[in-house]
């Protein structure tokens, strides 16, 4: 049984409908990514099998599921490792030169993107107070409460956003252990990225204060997040942090990390594009490492499309900096491993930006895909440095 789909005009969310039973049903359709909702639905259960959910899904046909849940979560399962088997294209190809970095790039993210269509086909409806009507489901009210807000009616979801859900509610009641906040934690909300790659933080922990602190002890943190970077700042002794962020879940989250941390005195986060008002001795800035267009909310943090968040900071720190002043810049040179910019092309957005470089200190990655050589950028991510540039005013 299919149907086509409905959009509503009174509401930012779509309605999905469905034939079952031979009576219509519609419920609202929500994705946190933006992604469409598939055209044609089919009701399934615990009778579907893993080849012909496979199948549908393939075609963009979304599988509202109302059989067991825990079963559910393993035909998903299915669905991956369907969906994740060499193709008989790719096997014979693999004679064949390997693609350029940029080219190699492109393919991993139209993968990427086909994989999460495809797996995001089987959908879970969901009660009004977010829970789910099915056998042996977990209650998720809270989590979803956490990443949706406050419901008032039905809504239909995929299963795959569910677990990311779950996924990040454990991590926000879990915490990631800090080491370069001796082993304290900060605690991720859903949507707003996880330091999870230590790599880049005892650089910020470690590089040498800039001695314009000693007259004018004031930080900004330009893009917090989770409010990381301006903890480490506080926590190094600089009186005074002011840490921005334009993301609403990223400030929330920000700032219930300041207070777990006991630093409320010492930061205050702001809502702003990039730069708070005034000047201060230090202005950190960890921009999204890759120029590219992000599919995700989440991958905002990762993907900066034609670097304009890493421009933007360069080309407003000099207004920012009180004489004698650094901006550090936390950058990875990844995207120079994919081709996807050049060295030359970001010395020029410092020149550009009346900057200058006075010093750079360097880390390398230690994250599982560095040693997985069956990742498609595994050269590149074998290659990557991680680096805390040091700039001050020309």
């Amino acid at each position: 049984m299919t149907t086509d789909l409905e959009v509503a005009t009174d509401s930012p969310y779509p309605m999905l409908s469905w034939t079952e039973n031979e009576e219509i049903f519609s419920l609202r359709w929500r994705s946190e990514n933006g992604v469409a909702p598939p055209k044609r639905v089919v009701v399934a259960d615990d009778t579907l099998t893993a080849d012909t959910a496979y199948r549908l899904a393939s075609e963009g046909t979304g599988i509202l599921w109302r059989g067991d849940f825990q079963n559910a979560r393993q035909l998903l399962q299915a669905l991956a490792r369907r969906k994740d088997r060499p193709s008989k294209k790719s096997a014979r190809t693999k004679n064949q030169p390997a693609p350029d970095m940029p080219q190699a790039f492109h393919l991993h993210r139209q993968a990427q993107s086909q994989r999460a269509r495809t797996l995001g086909m089987l959908l879970i409806a969901f009660d009004a107070d977010h829970s789910v009507p099915l056998r042996r489901a977990p209650d998720v009210r809270l989590a979803c409460n956490e990443a949706y807000g406050k419901s008032t009616e039905p809504y239909v979801a995929s299963l795959r956003e569910l677990q990311g859900i779950i996924g990040a509610h454990e991590w926000r009641k879990t915490g990631i252990v800090i080491p370069a906040l001796d082993g304290q934690r900060i605690h991720a909300h859903y949507g707003v990225f996880a330091p999870l790659r230590h790599d880049y933080l005892p650089l910020v922990a470690e590089a040498p204060l800039p001695v314009s602190l000693n007259k004018n002890s004031l930080a900004f943190d330009i893009g917090t997040g989770t409010g990381v970077l301006a903890a480490i700042l506080a926590a190094r002794g600089i009186t005074h942090v002011v840490a921005t962020d334009q993301d609403k879940r990223a400030l929330s989250c920000a700032r219930e990390n300041m207070q777990r941390l006991d630093l409320g005195d010492k930061v205050k986060i702001v809502e702003a594009d990039l730069f708070p008002e005034g000047q201060a001795a230090l202005v950190v800035c960890n921009p999204p490492w890759v120029p590219a267009r992000p599919s995700s909310a989440l991958e905002y943090a990762v993907f900066d499309p034609e670097s304009r968040m890493l421009r933007g900071f360069l080309s407003g720190l000099a207004a920012h900096l009180v004489t004698g002043g650094e901006g550090w810049l936390i950058l990875s040179d990844f995207a120079e491993q994919l081709k996807l910019r050049t060295r030359e092309e970001l010395l020029a957005m410092i020149e550009a930006g009346g900057l200058k470089v006075t010093g750079r200190i360097d880390a390398k990655p230690s994250h599982d895909k560095v040693a997985d050589e069956n990742d498609a950028l595994h050269a590149a991510r074998r290659a990557e440095v991680t680096s805390l540039w040091r700039l001050a005013k020309l």
